[in-house]
């Protein structure tokens, strides 16, 4: 039985997780299904980096939601509270890996249903009822993470705070102001892209939790700002971590925040203080280069599925020190087929009628088939 000092930290966390169905530029290679979204993804990656994880979400019992337990447990990571009530239909996004004339990776998402047309479920955040007995569990949980609002989210996140956690919000998308608001107020570690956020209002400023503030910059890297010194620091920026391998960028900005949170705030939010400048840009460096080994894979996670935790380690040893020629190319792992998953506006004749599975090659156009 684990003692409790040797326990590995926890991170609970809620937000989007959703069924990535990734389709390869590659036409050989069948249509992969993963566990996804923001919050799936940062989960996910901090089970596998050794972490004690528990999405909370509002999986019912459809084939994406089966889909995605399964492979969640597959890296361990805990069920507890994937299931809470009132249950709801799985968010599911389809990724297309494109070629750009160049031969460069490129990436676009829908979340429309190749044969109806219809949107694909979307995300639908927990409810308030399920705080309670979240909450009770969250005791000796060192970081709660969040990447979409709601009332939910920000009570869960409150409690964390209070039972000393580093509170980590990476939004993803504009939310309701008060919300907004409220959430830098929480937040100890705010993380955002420059493409969808200029600034977020409040940060660093007179009553807002932050500690780390974090804008990502696409290729160029990242700047970042804190207060784990006396007052507000400048900005300082960060150059991306060149990519050994470029086969798609998908899932990098997740990388990044992982392997931050897995550096700074495995002790809660004493231990973030504790990090002090020299600390936070050794771990943004580490998430960095985690960013960029991930863009020798397909999909956002797709890495995890071909190298296993001690060789990660080789390797990104290997990129920190600048010897990209010592990582060894990676290779397709054992291939499986893929369950096929529903889309709830078809009419089930005539899903039936399609008889494909989401893994076949035979649709000319190359999308999954939702059945």
């Amino acid at each position: 039985m684990t003692s409790p000092i040797n326990r590995p930290p926890q991170i609970f966390g809620t937000g989007l997780v959703a069924l990535d169905l990734v389709i390869s530029a590659n036409p050989d290679v069948p249509v992969r299904s993963w566990a996804g979204g923001t919050c799936g993804n940062v989960l996910s990656i901090l089970s596998y980096l050794g972490w004690d994880a528990y999405p909370i979400a509002r999986l019912n019992s459809d084939p994406a939601a089966k889909l995605i337990r399964a492979d969640m447990k597959r890296w361990g990571v805990h069920l507890d509270f994937v299931g809470c009530g009132p249950t709801t239909d799985t968010p599911i996004i389809i990724q297309h890996i494109l070629r750009a004339r160049d031969g460069s990776p490129k990436h676009r998402f829908s979340w429309s249903c190749p044969h109806c047309g219809s949107w694909l479920p979307g995300f639908k955040p927990v409810t308030t009822k399920v705080v309670e007995v979240v909450a009770a569990s969250m005791k000796d949980a060192k970081v709660f993470f969040m990447d979409r609002l709601s009332r939910a989210a920000l009570l869960l996140a409150q409690q964390a705070a209070e039972n000393g956690a580093v509170v980590v919000f990476e939004p993803s998308a504009k939310s309701d102001e008060k919300l907004l608001r409220e959430a830098v107020g929480i937040a100890h570690v705010i993380k955002y892209s420059d493409q969808r956020f200029e600034k977020v209002l409040g940060a660093m400023e007179r009553g807002s939790a932050t500690l780390v503030e974090i804008q990502t910059l696409g290729a160029t890297g990242l700047r970042f700002r804190h207060r784990l010194g006396r007052g507000v620091s400048a900005w300082k920026q960060l150059a991306a971590i060149p990519a050994p391998l470029l086969a798609d960028t998908c899932g990098s900005g997740d990388w990044c925040t992982a392997g931050l949170i897995a550096k700074i705030a495995g002790e809660g939010r004493e231990g973030l203080v504790r990090t002090g400048s020299s600390g936070l840009v050794a771990a943004l460096q580490y998430g960095q280069t985690l960013a960029a080994w991930n863009c020798g894979f397909e999909g956002a996670r797709g890495g995890m599925y071909v190298v296993d935790r001690q060789l990660l380690d080789a390797h990104i040893k290997a990129l920190s020190s600048g010897r990209f020629e010592s990582v060894p190319t990676p290779v397709g792992g054992k291939r499986r087929p893929v369950a096929s998953v529903a889309c709830p506006a078809c009419p089930q004749e005539s899903n039936r009628g399609r008889g494909q599975s989401v893994s076949s090659r035979q649709d000319k156009a190359r999308h999954p088939t939702l059945v």
